[in-house]
């Protein structure tokens, strides 16, 4: 899955260094730009090398799935409502498996859903942690039309959780997911 989109990075990585080091004459204010969009298509590479690696961001360990899961809400292009109530923490697995539901349903609802806002709760109640990714978009998503929901719900069975999709035609659609986690 991430392949194609590897690939695609490395090549605008490679074409902005490029035009970075080979580009003369440029208005500063251009160089700039250019610049601050190689530096971005960098760390967007280290990303998803770290992804594909089922390796976590660095935010997750340091400073927890409240502060990774708001840098992931701060880079969607619609409102998102983020509530985090997670004492005590869940351990490491959990919480990456918690910040990949989230990071690829809110990728789905940008991508498919034509929603106009999205609301996120992750909260622990016990032994479970429980999300909720809510869209008021269209509706219609169905787990057996691509790899997307079908990947995520496989992810979440992998550590004994459970994944279940309401998406009815006309919407919301309301993706929950509940992570066993050690007291």
């Amino acid at each position: 899955m991430h392949d194609g989109a590897q690939q695609r990075l490395v090549s605008l990585a490679l074409n902005l260094g490029l035009a970075r080091e080979t580009l003369t004459g440029v208005p500063d204010e251009a160089m700039r730009v250019i610049v601050e969009a190689h530096e971005e298509a960098k760390a967007a590479l280290t990303e998803l090398r770290d992804l594909i690696r089922g390796l976590h961001p660095a935010v997750l360990e340091d400073r927890g799935l409240d502060a990774a899961l708001s840098g992931v809400a701060a880079r969607v292009p619609l409102p998102v409502r983020l509530r985090v109530d997670i004492e005590p923490r869940a351990s490491s697995t959990v919480e990456a498996v918690a910040y990949f539901v989230v990071s690829e349903a809110l990728t789905n609802v940008v991508k498919h859903a034509r929603a106009n806002e999205v609301d996120v709760s992750v909260a622990r109640g016990g032994d479970v942690l429980r999300v909720m990714v809510r869209d008021d978009g269209a509706g219609g998503a169905d787990p057996s039309a691509g790899t997307g929901l079908t990947g995520l719900a496989r992810r979440v069975r992998s550590v004994d959780g459970t994944f279940r999709i309401t998406s009815p035609a006309g919407g919301p659609t309301t993706v929950t997911v509940e992570l066993p986690c050690a007291l």
